[in-house]
């Protein structure tokens, strides 16, 4: 990677992290794993047909973490990452029903920085600090099931998202969407930490908005280490 031409992408993380999954045997996470993957994957088409966006507009990338994955969202839809987050977790419950041993998911969704780069097989794939400290809010102790862990950063660029759209600014008052008081913690390398939980009384799967994207400016933004 050329150094030189680094270029700090600032955008939504969401990242999926499956409860309990290494306690799982072999068979047990090859199950789940490919299952989860395969329904995301039919959720986010059939999300992207209701939008009329092709996939490259929503998602940037995937990361797999082996126990779930990450989720890198389009900068221009940064703030939307919080109802993706949502809605990866309400589409979860189908799971459970089909899959005792499955726990459901635990949901993370932060604003920061990546980095792309071109790995050893020649795939264009992610680093940076946003992926990092994404991962540390799931250190959160007050986490509740079927919730989703938002930074505070995140939760300042949902808010902007709705100040825009104005129509899920409505929905999601209409879906009673909740949220806790904000938390403060310290992650595992001493790190301070704000965030908070948010949820629907009414859950569901939300498409992204059907926008011009043109239309759209990418604010810069450097991330804190």
């Amino acid at each position: 990677m050329n150094l030189d031409n680094k270029i700090d992408i600032y955008t939504d993380i969401v990242l999926v992290d499956i409860i309990n999954f290494s306690i799982l045997n072999s068979s047990q996470q090859l199950e789940i794993i490919t299952f989860l993957t395969k329904s995301f994957t039919k959720m986010i088409n059939k999300m992207l047909q209701n939008s009329n966006m092709s996939l490259s507009k929503l998602i940037l990338g995937f990361i797999s973490t082996g126990d779930g994955f990450f989720c890198i969202l389009n900068p221009k839809l940064k703030g939307y990452g919080t109802i993706l987050g949502l809605s990866f977790n309400h589409f979860s419950e189908y799971i459970a029903k089909r899959y005792p041993y499955f726990e459901g998911i635990r949901v993370a969704v932060h604003s920061g920085v990546v980095n792309k780069f071109t790995d050893i097989l020649g795939n264009t794939n992610y680093i940076g600090h946003g992926l990092n400290n994404c991962s540390r809010y799931l250190e959160l102790k007050n986490y509740t099931i079927s919730t989703v862990i938002v930074s505070d950063i995140a939760l300042e660029n949902f808010k902007r998202f709705l100040e825009i759209h104005k129509d899920f600014d409505t929905l999601l008052s209409q879906r009673e969407l909740k949220r806790s008081t904000m938390y403060t913690f310290r992650d595992k390398h001493g790190y301070e930490k704000k965030g908070c939980l948010v949820w629907l009384r009414e859950a569901g799967i939300i498409n992204p908005p059907n926008t011009k994207f043109n239309s759209i400016e990418i604010q810069p933004y450097k991330e804190n280490k």
